[in-house]
C-alpha cells in the first residue's frame, strides 16, 4: 500500500496553518504567532526567582504528561478549583507554577489488551472530559495548537488527551480515527505486536501512515531503537518522546542515547525531559543537568518538560507538585540559560509539534484516502 506523503515533509512554514475548523483558531493564532516568537521579558529584579515568574508569565509552561484523570478516578470527591491535597495537581498549584497546557495520560495498568485496552481508554477520555466540564473555570479542552492559544488566552489552562498506549487502538485503523474523533492527541507505540523489540511490522508502518493523516502524534518513549528509528524515518509529523532524559546522565530505559537524541533533532522531533527521580535524579540539579545535556546534544529547539504528576513517580526535591516549575527555571538561569531558550523549553516547542502534525494531518488527508488495511492482512 503505497505511501502518499512521502513528499510532505513538513517545514518552517508549517507553524502558519492551525486547524482553521475550530472556533477561535484563526484568532488564536494571530494573536499567538505562527511560531510563539519570543519577546524578551525585562525584570527590575535580577534574581534567577524573580525573572524565572517573569519569563513564565509570558511563556507558560506546556506539561507533556500528568496522569490526573486516574489519580482522581479512585477519589468520590475532589475540589480541583479550590484546591484538592490529595493529588499533585489542582488549578491553584497550576496557577502558581504557571501552567499553560497539560498533556493528561490516559495509559492504562498493565496486562489490558484487546477489547479490555479499548473500553478502559473511552472510560478514561470519559472520566477526563468530565473533570475537564467540572473545573471550566480554570481547565479548558484543547484538540490544536490554535485551541491551546485560545484557553491561555482566555486565563485557563489547556487540557490535551494523551498519550494513551497503542493497546488502546485494538489493532484497529477505525478504532484509532474514532479515538482522534474524541480527542486523542498522542499515542504510545509499546505493548503491540506491530511495534517491538524487532521494530515496525507492515501494518506498524501503516499506523504511523495513519496517524499522520489524522494528526495523532507519535510518542516513543520506551520503544525499541529500531521502532523509533523507523517511524522516524516514515512519519511525516514530527515525534516526541513523552518521558525521556539522558540515558549518558542516568541508565535509564526509557531514558536516551546520545545518538537517539541526534537522530531526533535531524528529525525535528522533541524529547520532553521527566521531573522524577528515578529518571533524571533525586534534585532539581540532576533535572537541569539532563535539560542541559539534551539541549546540548540536540539543541534547544528539541527540549521540553513532563511533570510526571499524579502518575506514581517520586519527585525530585523542591519539583514535588505542579507549583515548582519556577524552582527548576530559576535554576537553568542560573546556569546561564536565556529567556529565548527557556521560552522553547516551556511552551513553544510543544506549540511547534502541535502545528506541525495539524499541517501535515491537512495535507495528507487531501492525498490519502482513510486505510481499511488490517493486520491480519499486512502482518499475516
Amino acid at each position: 500500500m503505497a505511501d502518499l506523503q512521502d513528499d510532505l515533509r513538513p517545514t518552517a512554514a508549517a507553524g502558519e496553518f492551525d486547524d482553521l475548523s475550530e472556533p477561535y483558531a484563526d484568532e488564536a493564532v494571530m494573536a499567538a504567532g505562527p511560531a510563539e516568537p519570543y519577546e524578551p521579558v525585562s525584570a527590575p529584579d535580577d534574581a534567577p526567582m524573580t525573572r524565572a515568574h517573569a519569563i513564565l508569565a509570558a511563556h507558560p509552561v506546556a506539561d507533556g504528561y500528568n496522569g490526573l484523570p486516574w489519580a482522581l478516578k479512585r477519589l468520590s470527591y475532589y475540589d480541583l478549583e479550590g484546591g484538592e491535597s490529595t493529588v499533585g495537581t489542582d488549578v491553584p498549584r497550576l496557577r502558581r507554577g504557571h501552567v499553560g497546557a497539560l498533556f493528561w495520560s490516559l495509559h492504562l495498568p498493565e496486562g489490558l489488551d484487546g477489547d479490555r485496552a479499548v473500553g478502559a481508554t473511552l472510560e478514561q477520555l470519559d472520566l477526563a472530559k468530565s473533570i475537564a466540564r467540572s473545573c471550566e473555570e480554570g481547565l479548558h479542552p484543547a484538540c490544536s495548537a490554535g485551541q491551546v492559544a485560545d484557553a491561555r488566552n482566555c486565563g485557563r489552562v489547556a487540557v490535551l488527551l494523551g498519550p494513551a498506549g497503542a493497546p488502546a487502538m485494538g489493532d484497529s485503523l477505525g478504532i484509532l480515527r474514532q479515538l482522534h474523533v474524541l480527542g486523542l492527541r498522542v499515542l504510545t507505540l509499546t505493548g503491540v505486536s506491530w511495534a517491538s523489540d524487532a521494530g515496525l511490522t507492515r501494518f506498524g508502518e501503516e499506523v504511523v501512515r495513519e496517524m499522520n493523516r489524522v494528526g495523532v502524534i507519535a510518542d516513543l518513549s520506551g520503544a525499541s531503537a529500531p521502532t523509533v528509528r523507523r517511524v522516524l524515518s516514515l512519519s511525516r509529523a514530527p515525534v516526541l518522546f513523552s518521558r525521556s532524559a539522558a540515558r549518558a546522565l542516568r541508565p535509564h530505559p526509557v531514558n536516551l542515547p546520545d545518538d537517539l537524541l541526534a537522530e531526533l533533532a535531524a528529525a525535528k522531533g522533541l524529547c520532553l525531559v521527566p521531573l522524577t527521580a528515578e529518571q533524571t535524579g533525586p534534585t532539581v540539579r540532576d533535572v537541569a543537568d539532563h535539560l542541559d545535556h539534551i539541549r546540548g546534544v540536540a539543541g534547544a529547539q528539541c527540549v521540553g518538560l513532563s511533570g510526571t504528576y499524579d502518575s506514581g513517580s517520586a519527585h525530585p526535591q523542591e519539583l514535588g507538585d505542579t507549583s515548582c516549575y519556577p524552582r527548576l527555571i530559576a535554576e537553568l538561569l542560573r546556569r546561564g540559560w536565556d529567556e529565548a531558550d527557556v521560552a522553547l523549553l516551556t511552551w513553544g516547542n510543544v506549540q511547534r509539534i502541535l502545528r506541525g502534525a495539524d499541517f501535515t494531518a491537512r495535507a495528507a488527508q487531501q492525498r490519502r484516502e482513510p486505510s481499511t488495511a488490517t493486520i491480519s492482512e499486512l502482518d499475516g
